[in-house]
């Protein structure tokens, strides 16, 4: 299937009126309205406070309103729609992808790749870059390869190799700026030191990740402080490292080995990372992911969908980079064993999953938005304010998607 950018939107007028209850990075506006202009927000808030001359649709007449939430944003997707970005070998593949969670409303997607040899992952990012030039992606993320064997999860454990900075340069220059995430083991040589690769990441602008990660609380503690100390000297996109899909992947937290979740919910806490949170309902359980959000808050999570080939299709075989995995009952666990092998929603289920295990909706929606953002050091997405880019999501009573709007224009519906 080849996507062609220009049948993916119709056109919106120069001024779009919108009413409904609107969802800002602050509170739930039950009788709101966003105004578009172009490309950008000019308006947003209460429909007794709208600007003169602003014709507001009629509330009682279009029955229940619709829910307006900010365009989503997604820092961990690896693929959709029967496409994988890891095994991508052409730029009408990985459309494919960004469609199926542009239609679902992810208007700004960060694509992943997984381990694999050094050749293919310059190849994949150099391709990848071509997009995210064109805007139609975020940045590039790259899972690997200087990861833990024993949490190697769905990924090669033949292919983990040790920390290597000049790997890191070679993928930034492919990735030409656009690299803005790298997932690492703390402990794997090579990762630490003035001349590992988080050092390494740093300098060439992008932001360590721990995952995938077998280290114990002390080293990745020290990791996380390292990162962000050279973060804020780099003066990068963001100043707080990640954790990659905390949780999972990683050393259990236990009370006499609290391992590296210990370490990644403490720097949360205090504002020094980000933490990945897969709530899809496969991943964690509803308490643990409502734990997240009352021990750290909603500007250090960032929930993502580690979503592959599948989301979006039919149970079936899909690859993901240089594993084969079987998708049942909607969840992905590897051919060759039973690891969960990515998700398979989107970006807006995980908000609607997160807000049925008693998390607010303005903190799932800041989660899967606002924070990303920040993430990406960019101020001109992820949230329903004034000056920032006409992107936003229709849902409706359930948080299903209606509408979506990318950079004001209307995105096409399937079919």
């Amino acid at each position: 299937m080849v996507i062609d950018t220009a049948e993916l939107f119709t056109p919106a007028p120069g001024r779009l009126v919108l009413r409904g209850r609107v969802v800002t990075p602050l509170e739930v506006i039950d009788d709101g309205v966003v105004v578009v202009d172009g490309q950008l927000l000019t308006w947003v808030g209460r429909a007794d406070r709208a600007p003169e001359g602003a014709e507001l649709p009629d509330l009682a007449a279009a029955g229940s309103p619709s829910t307006i939430l900010p365009g989503l944003v997604d820092v961990h997707c690896h693929g959709g729609g029967g496409a994988s970005f890891p095994d991508a070998l052409d730029t009408a593949t990985a459309r494919v992808a960004i469609d199926e969670h542009l239609r679902h409303g992810t208007t700004s997607l960060v694509a992943s790749l997984v381990t694999a040899d050094a050749e293919t992952l310059l190849a994949r990012t150099a391709l990848l870059a071509g997009l995210a030039d064109e805007g139609e992606l975020a940045g590039i993320h790259l899972e690997g390869p200087f990861l833990s064997r024993t949490r190697c999860g769905a990924q090669n454990p033949s292919l983990m190799v040790a920390g290597d900075a000049q790997l890191v340069r070679d993928v930034a220059e492919a990735a030409r700026g656009h690299l803005v995430t790298m997932t690492i083991a703390p402990e794997v040589a090579g990762v630490g030191g003035a001349d590992g690769a988080l050092v390494a990441l740093t300098q060439v602008g992008a932001i360590p990740s721990i995952g995938h990660t077998d280290g114990s609380a002390e080293e990745v503690e020290q990791a996380l402080d390292s990162a962000f100390e050279r973060l804020a000297e780099a003066g990068t996109r963001s100043g707080r490292p990640t954790a990659t899909h905390l949780f999972n992947g990683m050393r259990p937290l236990h009370h006499r080995d609290p391992g590296p979740i210990a370490a990644c919910l403490s720097a949360a806490a205090r504002g020094r990372a980000v933490v990945e949170l897969i709530a899809d309902g496969v991943h964690l359980a509803p308490a643990t992911a409502k734990a997240v959000f009352d021990l750290v808050g909603p500007g250090s999570v960032a929930l993502v969908t580690d979503a592959m080939a599948a989301a979006g299709m039919a149970d079936g075989r899909y690859d993901l980079g240089p594993v084969q995995v079987r998708v049942t009952d909607g969840v992905a666990r590897l051919v060759d064993g039973d690891s969960i092998a990515g998700g398979t929603a989107h970006l807006l289920d995980v908000v609607r999953w997160t807000v049925g295990c008693g998390v607010p909706l303005v903190d799932a929606v800041q989660a899967a938005s606002t924070t990303p953002a920040a993430v990406l050091g960019r101020t001109d997405i992820g949230a329903l304010e004034v000056g920032r880019r006409a992107d936003l999501v229709l849902v409706d009573d359930a948080l299903l998607p209606l509408r979506v709007l990318r950079a004001g224009r209307w995105v096409a519906p399937r079919g």
